[in-house]
């Protein structure tokens, strides 16, 4: 294993921070962006296909051909508006275990709207990103495990069907990256190399799309900064703690506390595959526990002891490695990732977590993809004790696979399945198969 501080990977793994930082949805992800090339960023594995282009000949190797460069093109001027619209449709049904075997429809459709600078008398280094969002149908989270088993319509309790976030980014030219503003974090997950899961891709269980932090909610208002170097990319968050879905960010801004995210992102190179290995560090001064996306089960009942303890702290370890990527179709491969999660524990409901799972693109077709994880999170001993008498918890653990087939360039059909050990005791462990329709243009 190597570090990859090579001149030439250092120079494309800053090229694709600064081209991924564009947005302001490439800035959360715990390793550097991992977009969809039609999204108008730049693949992370481009980058690598570019360092795999200009190796080094070893000795041995025939050199090159001169070739006369053609006469550099123009720059062109980046569009003022750049949009992109996202719509997955389910269908579900649970096949085994104690929930009733109910079929479900519910959908979800997401715009993606990034308008540059000059058209509101700045320049271009600048982007105000318009985020709206909204989802249909019935959906079966919580039916079997506590843990959203579906992403894309994960939603807290009594939260309504449609929301917009509004973030402006201003760009340097060295590839710092800050933005301010309502955030999605849950696009994110989707930017990660090899698990890359944001609900309309990858992964449906939260636990690999969007691991559940108990400290950083599904939408946050704040200020996000990345810094990308020739040896690292760090990151470093700060925002309210409290859930900013349907809301402005005005409304109760930071009434519960700070909250604050620190990462580092190393660049590395197995066998010649690239990979990242992050470390994050989250916390917050919260007095309470974050009840604004946990289901009412999870919730203590005024007066007891749990939620008393004022500031919280986690930490995580995180692996995205690619064992293998295909010069004949830039951009796909396949490989392993993983993370392990601890906290100090109340007033945050997690205390360890884990996950680890395979994923990437058939060589065969590449324009399909595969993926097989495993998760286990455990509650706060604490929460545990408290709830004890209104209801028997312990870990929750679980199995997904999926296999998606690129059926056109627009259209993506998945076939899930997951198998699932609820946190709740008295449930039977539970099996969830069904499909998903995702088109994107």
């Amino acid at each position: 294993m190597t570090v990859a501080h090579s001149p030439t990977f250092r120079r494309s793994f800053l090229r694709a921070a600064r081209l991924a930082g564009a947005g302001s949805l490439a800035l959360a992800c715990t390793a550097p962006a991992y977009a969809s090339a039609e999204d108008g960023e730049i693949h992370i594995a481009d980058a690598f296909d570019e360092v795999f282009a200009h190796q080094e000949p070893v000795q041995g190797d025939t050199p090159a051909p001169i070739v006369t460069e053609a006469p550099a093109k123009l720059p062109e001027t980046p569009k003022l508006i750049d949009a992109r619209f996202v719509a997955s449709q389910f269908v579900d049904i649970p096949v085994a275990g104690d929930a009733e075997d109910t079929l479900r429809y519910a959908g979800r459709a997401d715009a993606y709207i990034d308008v540059k600078g000059r058209a509101f008398g700045l320049d271009d280094s600048f982007t105000l990103t318009i985020r709206p969002e909204f989802t249909w149908g019935e959906d079966s989270n919580g039916v079997i495990g506590l843990i959203p088993s579906n992403t894309a319509l994960f939603r807290g309790e009594g939260a309504g069907d449609f929301d917009v976030s509004v973030s402006l980014s201003k760009q340097w030219s060295s590839g710092t990256n800050l933005t301010v503003g309502k955030v999605n974090v849950l696009d994110l997950g989707g930017q990660l190399p090899v698990v890359g899961s944001d609900g309309h891709y990858g992964f449906q269980n939260l636990s690999f799309a969007l691991p559940p932090s108990a400290i950083i909610p599904n939408t946050i208002t704040g200020a996000l900064l990345t810094v990308p170097t020739d040896d690292a990319l760090f990151r470093l968050w700060v925002f309210d703690p409290d859930s900013q879905f349907e809301r402005t960010g005005f409304e109760t801004a930071f009434e519960s506390g700070v909250g604050f995210l620190g990462s580092i992102t190393v660049p590395v190179k197995i066998g010649g595959a690239p990979g990242f290995y992050a470390l994050k560090l989250s916390g917050s001064t919260r007095d309470d526990i974050s009840a604004d996306n946990l289901p009412s089960v999870l919730i203590p009942p005024p007066g007891t002891t749990f939620g008393d303890t004022r500031g919280e702290f986690a930490a995580i370890l995180a692996a995205y490695q690619f064992l293998q990527v295909y010069p004949e179709a830039p951009g796909k491969g396949w490989g392993f990732f993983g993370q392990v999660y601890t906290s100090l524990g109340d007033p945050t409901f997690l205390d360890q977590s884990g996950f680890f799972g395979i994923s990437g693109n058939p060589r065969g077709r590449p324009q399909d993809r595969f993926g097989a994880g495993y998760f286990r999170y455990s509650l706060t001993d604490e929460l545990v004790d408290v709830l004890a008498p209104r209801i028997g918890l312990e870990d929750e653990e679980g199995v997904e696979l999926f296999y998606t087939l690129g059926v056109a360039d627009t259209f993506e059909l998945t076939a899930n399945a997951q198998i699932i050990d609820s946190a709740i005791a008295a449930r039977d462990t539970g099996v969830l198969v069904g499909m998903r329709l995702t088109t994107g243009f």
